[in-house]
């Protein structure tokens, strides 16, 4: 090891030798993004618009919008770069800092997620204490909580990645993710799979549980209630655990592929695969949450309409 390179440059090579095709593909990689952000920031805008929609589970939802804003931003602006790029090579420091962004918007998601499902479940099984419980300090402080708890904990993460030294600077992936560089050092790295494996028990057990632990709360509860709170929690239920699933399973692709041989499945697929969950759900969710959600759906109406009169 001692007359071993130190590299502080990484080589993405999933983006191989695609010739003109990158162009048709940058081309649907923009079309996607500006989707994203038009959906995204018309919902964020019309929830902080419109006074009706200054509700908990509105609010849980703007900062939901606007995580996957960020997220999408720390993937698709350097994904059209290196799409028509000649090389591409990504600095240690650049890797690192998008390394950062993309696993705090995964945590923040996570984090999101766990916090709209207890707001369902105060919301339906105790009704006449839901405005005393969800009061706007409690609000303010369980979206910041999403936040910080994720920024402080990937902040270690980086940290103790970027002092490792690498012997190898290959990653098969269109982006930087972190268990893929940390395989690239030659330095001791077991402080940093201690850390990862921390990160991921504790993030489990605050948010999947709880969250697995508030929905069946909620069915048992539908299950002695009338049909028409039946219909009630599945009209504020079905949207937030069908975002819930898709993230969840776009999220354990990367896992799941990271771990283990995937070299049979197709290139194009593999790569589809592995920006899933940073493309699928900041798409899927402000339409779906628009179309399902009525007060949402009228409230888009009515704020496009007033713009478009003036």
């Amino acid at each position: 090891m001692e007359n071993s390179t130190h590299f502080k440059v990484f080589r993405l090579a999933a983006y191989g030798d695609i010739g003109q095709l990158k162009y048709c593909y940058f081309a649907v990689v923009t079309v996607l993004y500006f989707v994203i952000i038009l959906a995204n920031a018309l919902l964020i805008g019309v929830i902080c618009i419109e006074r009706s929609l200054h509700e908990p589970m509105y609010l849980f939802l703007c900062a939901l919008f606007v995580n996957q804003l960020y997220g999408s931003t720390g993937l698709f602006p350097a994904l059209m770069f290196y799409l028509l790029s000649d090389t591409h090579d990504i600095s240690l420091l650049y890797c690192c800092l998008q390394i950062y962004v993309l696993y705090t918007y995964t945590l923040t998601e996570f984090s999101n997620l766990a916090v709209m499902s207890y707001d369902r479940y105060i919301s339906i099984c105790y009704p006449l204490q839901y405005n005393n419980i969800m009061t706007p300090k409690i609000i303010c402080g369980l979206i910041l909580l999403s936040w910080l708890y994720s920024f402080f904990l990937i902040a270690i993460v980086i940290s103790l990645t970027l002092g490792l030294q690498f012997c190898g600077n290959i990653l098969d992936r269109l982006y930087c993710d972190n268990y893929s560089v940390v395989k690239l050092a030659c330095s001791n790295t077991m402080l940093n799979n201690i850390w990862g494996l921390l990160v991921t028990v504790v993030y489990i057990s605050c948010t999947l549980f709880p969250t697995i632990y508030s929905y069946v709360r909620i069915l048992l509860i539908c299950l002695k209630s009338s049909k028409e709170t039946k219909q009630k929690a599945f009209n504020t239920c079905i949207p937030h655990i069908a975002s819930m699933l898709n993230f969840f399973f776009g999220w354990l692709f990367v896992i799941l592929q990271g771990r283990s041989e995937t070299a049979d499945l197709p290139p194009v697929l593999r790569s589809i695969l592995f920006v899933y969950f940073l493309i699928c759900p900041p798409l899927f969710n402000p339409f779906m949450y628009g179309v399902r959600m009525v007060k949402i759906r009228h409230a888009c109406k009515k704020v496009l309409g007033r713009y478009s009169k003036t």
